[in-house]
C-alpha cells in the first residue's frame, strides 16, 4: 500500500480501551484484512481497507518515513 492511502496507524492496545474504536471496526468488518497470522499488533486504516497488523505501530511509522526519505533524495 502507498503511505499517502494511509489514514492512521493505531496500537491495538488503544483500541481496547475505546469503544468508540470498536464501533467503528464493527461497521468496517467487511473492509477488514487480518494480515497477522498471530498476534495483532497494530491497526492501519486506508481509505479502502482496515488492516490488522503484526507489526508494531512504531515499525509501521519509521518505515513509512524511511520511504519518504528515500524517495526524497
Amino acid at each position: 500500500m502507498k503511505t499517502d492511502e494511509v489514514i492512521a496507524i493505531l496500537d491495538k492496545n488503544l483500541l481496547n480501551s475505546s469503544p468508540t474504536m470498536e464501533e467503528f471496526l464493527q461497521k468496517k468488518a467487511e473492509v477488514t484484512q487480518n494480515l497477522a497470522k498471530g498476534s495483532i499488533k497494530s491497526i492501519v486504516i486506508t481509505n479502502t481497507v482496515v488492516y490488522y497488523s503484526p507489526l508494531a505501530s512504531a515499525t509501521l511509522k519509521r518505515r513509512s518515513l524511511q520511504r519518504t526519505i528515500l524517495i526524497e533524495e
